[in-house]
């Protein structure tokens, strides 16, 4: 049987959510799929779960390795590809039982070489839904990607991720698309920019099927340990090389830069005060404090004011004069205080 879609898991101690993942992958209707769970070189059960759905399903295929990341376990899935198209699934991350046959019957029905949807994420025990500003159920030819898409990498976080996606398998083997190995920053967004470089169309479907879950680890319980401040100034600083193929003067591409790093930074002060009650008051204000007086930060946020001079909502804008004026009390009262509100409102 001709594999239609590959899709690759790559998997570390993530045994807590790994059966919901595999059954929601058996789920679906698209038969043609094979599965390639990565083990990362876990330490938990995670490689004897994966072992005892094989025996149900012959289209589920572990491979191991040593822990190396989840970029190396991404390339390590994309050599074992065997699919007309690949995807990606996190091993702590559900799907709908349709989303391979959704995405797979769009590609082949535009003929395009990446397929966009939308995904969900649950934030504090809400499922939040994220949706693109670009044309839907169309196809957006390489003039579109060029001018819409790449900039959009620049311009936020949102897009990065590689499981809401679907790419020609030919595609990345043809343009040597890999994940960057040990890469501190933005290896998704780095991946997405090198294939949409090279995409002769996209499609993106109104339509989700995937479920991220925030689990331990991720930004809101260990934001000071994985340092994503510093991640965020690094993405802001580096010129990839796929930026040349962006349609935008320097200028352009300087402003669209800025607002990325500083909706990340405004995200970071919410989340710092309000979401990362592990960590001590005195180390999160400390640290705030210091992100909010980065030159870069100031750099970016005369940038950002002026390109958003009144487009901005009241909260936003409070945000914005307490970063400029490098106040962290002011910020940890604006947090409270929409916290506050948004409880009141529920």
């Amino acid at each position: 049987m001709e594999t239609k879609v590959s899709v690759i898991i790559p998997v570390y101690n993530a045994e807590r959510y790994l059966a919901e993942c595999i059954e929601s992958l058996m789920k679906q209707s698209l038969q043609e799929c094979e599965f390639l769970f990565i083990n990362d070189g876990s330490t938990d059960q995670s490689v004897s779960v994966i072992e005892n759905y094989a025996r149900q399903d012959r289209r589920i295929k572990l491979v191991r390795q040593d822990n190396q990341g989840v970029s190396a376990a991404r390339n390590t899935g994309l050599r074992a590809a065997s699919g007309e198209y690949v995807g990606f699934v996190d091993a702590d991350d559900y799907i709908e039982p349709d989303m391979m046959a959704v995405l797979y019957k769009a590609a082949k029905q535009y003929a395009s070489d990446v397929v966009i949807s939308n995904f969900e994420t649950e934030i504090e025990g809400h499922w939040v839904q994220t949706r693109f500003p670009f044309l839907t159920n169309r196809l957006l030819d390489r003039e579109f990607v060029r001018r819409e898409i790449l900039p959009y990498f620049l311009r936020s976080d949102q897009l990065n991720s590689v499981w809401n996606k679907l790419y020609r398998n030919e595609l990345i083997q043809d343009c040597g698309a890999a994940f960057p190995d040990k890469v501190a920053l933005g290896e998704d967004g780095i991946f997405n920019m090198r294939v949409f470089c090279h995409a002769s169309s996209a499609v993106y479907l109104d339509y989700c099927g995937y479920h991220y879950r925030e689990v331990d680890g991720s930004a809101t319980r260990d934001i000071i340990g994985k340092d994503y401040f510093q991640r965020a100034l690094e993405v802001y600083l580096t010129d990839v090389p796929e930026m040349k193929a962006i349609p935008l003067g320097r200028e352009e591409i300087r402003k669209l830069k800025a607002a990325r790093l500083i909706h990340s930074v405004m995200s970071y002060v919410y989340l710092y005060f309000q979401a990362a009650q592990k960590v001590s008051f005195k180390a999160r204000f400390a640290y705030v404090s210091r992100m909010i007086a980065n030159p870069h930060v100031q750099e970016a946020l005369a940038f950002y004011a002026d390109e958003k001079a009144g487009k901005l909502g009241r909260y936003d804008r409070w945000l914005l004069e307490a970063i400029r004026g490098r106040s962290a009390i002011s910020l940890y009262c604006i947090t409270s205080y929409s916290k506050l509100r948004s409880a009141a409102n529920k």
